[in-house]
């Protein structure tokens, strides 16, 4: 399809739409294409929401979250234990471990990992913010569930190394996560069985 066989507007959602994760051009058009037939029932409520979350939507200052409130909702349950903190790459990782069920402790999200190929550095992602809500007194335990890449164990190892001083114990997911894996594409029962066994980083 021609760029000039399509109205400027139309071709603006169709760009918009292929800077998505996963939908290329083609993929794009299709989703276009579908907001398009129905702009009542789809059209119309999704640019509402999208307004809605631009709006409203924030970041956690505390643990890296995204949420309508800040702290997130999860940082300002007080059932939760605040002993425990699980670090994750992304909040797509957090979002995977809430659906799981298999976690009541806080969370911190690394905004990513470390990468000399990517040029990632420490100072890039959410460290720093990490070593000091360790280091505050009364968490007893960091989980590290990073992706089972190099990328991933790479940051663990960097985290492991620097949270020494804290005096915090410091565990990893265990079995159930390929080498390779991401969280995100998990199935609940897997994340349970890798969260029940953790183990010493």
């Amino acid at each position: 399809m021609s760029k000039h066989s399509v109205s400027p507007e139309i071709d603006r959602l169709i760009s918009l739409l292929a800077k998505l994760p996963g939908l290329g051009p083609r993929s794009a058009r299709r989703a276009a294409l579908a907001l398009l037939k129905k702009p009542e029932a789809l059209m119309k409520p999704l640019a509402l929401a999208m307004g809605d979350a631009a709006e409203n939507i924030s970041t956690c200052s505390t643990c890296g979250n995204v949420d309508a409130s800040n702290p997130c909702n999860i940082c300002a349950t007080p059932t939760r234990d605040n002993t425990t903190i699980c670090v994750v790459q992304d909040v797509s990782d957090l979002w995977a471990m809430e659906r799981a069920g298999a976690f009541r402790g806080q969370y911190h999200v690394l905004g990513g990992t470390l990468s000399a190929l990517d040029g990632v550095r420490p100072e890039d992602l959410n460290i720093a913010n990490l070593i000091r809500r360790a280091g505050e007194g009364r968490v007893a335990e960091v989980i590290l569930a990073m992706n089972a890449t190099v990328d991933g164990q790479t940051t663990a190892h960097y985290i492991t190394d620097h949270l020494e001083t804290t005096g915090v114990k410091v565990s990893r997911l265990a079995h159930g996560v390929p080498v390779g894996g991401e969280l995100d594409y998990l199935d609940d029962g897997t994340i349970t069985a890798a969260m029940k066994s953790r183990r010493p980083f």
